[in-house]
């Protein structure tokens, strides 16, 4: 019976290997779409360029699909007859944006490379590359021209191989993004066992928390923390209180980071350590609590932190993938292949 029993283990740990070796290699795209890096990279440049803050968009919706049923491209698709989907899921209504430059970045793709790359590849490469981009400058070199030049001046960002070859969803559920994503008031034990159920551990958790560096919050999602806890620094709490009233005013926005909003880099960790985390949640994972050791450790140490959570990054993006013949390579991002 114990012979047989390891027999099934080894075969199970086969098979699982050989889906993830699916999803190994970044080079999955070379010969298929060779420009697909360039293609992503230079479009998440435009939109960053634009709008800083849609590298924290990205990256949020990323993170928000693998977190439910996998990194599929589920939260990308808009509700059908058939099914509801993510995108009106509490955690994601009227706050998970993005979803245009998603589909410039698949339209640019397909014109390319047709009926190739997935929907799930293209989020995933959006995300890594909006996040080396974020600390890039836009500068005007000639003060009389009527085009800025885009120079990346810095890639202060951390950086990671994504690995490729996911294939995109053909369903998706409010439901179950309603009960897989960790809420903003949700306590320390809560996100470990969230985290924990994806296969994350709570190291991963603390480094990919550190996401919240760049990013805005809306009003309704912190206001009980700022109004109601007593971990708060008091002038810090004030001071968010100007922009998120007791009552009214649940959209407003507020950077995580108050010192470098559009800086990808360790304050974040600082702020904690101060007391300034924005949301219920962030202040969690230094609150007397098993995390306030790391969280000093990245408060200090930058490469740290960015190499964390860069590994904890390409971790997330393995969550539960389709690959080889499952689910389709959609055509739209937004909608199921006919």
């Amino acid at each position: 019976m114990a012979s047989f029993t390891l027999a099934l283990l080894s075969a199970a740990l086969l098979l699982c290997s050989a889906a993830q070796a699916q999803l190994s290699s970044s080079s999955f795209y070379s010969r298929t779409c060779p420009s697909l890096p360039n293609i992503v990279r230079s479009t998440m440049a435009q939109a960053v360029n634009k709008e800083p803050r849609m590298a924290a968009s990205i990256l949020r919706l990323f993170f928000h699909d693998c977190f439910v049923n996998g990194c599929d491209a589920s939260i990308l698709l808009d509700d059908t007859a058939t099914f509801t989907g993510e995108k009106n899921a509490f955690p994601n209504i009227n706050s998970a944006r993005g979803y245009e430059v998603l589909d410039a970045i698949k339209s640019n793709v397909e014109a390319a490379c047709p009926q190739t790359v997935s929907c799930a590849d293209i989020l995933a490469l959006a995300a890594r590359d909006g996040v080396s981009l974020v600390n890039s400058l836009n500068i005007e070199l000639n003060p009389g021209a009527k085009e800025l030049t885009w120079i990346e001046m810095q890639v202060g960002g951390p950086n990671w191989k994504v690995s490729l070859g996911r294939r995109d969803a053909t369903t998706a559920s409010q439901s179950d993004a309603n009960s897989n994503l960790p809420g903003p008031s949700s306590s320390l034990s809560q996100l470990v066992a969230s985290f924990a159920a994806k296969g994350l551990s709570a190291h991963d958790m603390t480094a990919l928390s550190g996401a919240h560096t760049i990013g805005r919050a809306q009003c309704a999602n912190f206001r009980s923390h700022i109004y109601d806890d007593a971990d708060i620094d008091p002038s810090f709490a004030a001071a968010c209180r100007r922009e998120c009233p007791s009552a009214g005013g649940d959209g407003n926005l507020a950077p995580f980071d108050l010192r470098t909003p559009d800086r990808f880099d360790n304050s974040y960790y600082q702020n904690l350590v101060a007391k300034r985390g924005l949301l219920h949640s962030d202040q969690e994972l230094f609150n007397n609590g098993t995390q306030d050791k790391l969280v000093r450790r990245y408060s200090v140490n930058g490469k740290a932190f960015a190499k964390d959570f860069a590994a904890a990054m390409m971790r997330m993006g393995a969550i539960s993938p389709l690959t080889g013949a499952s689910g389709e390579i959609r055509l739209n991002c937004r909608v199921v292949n006919k």
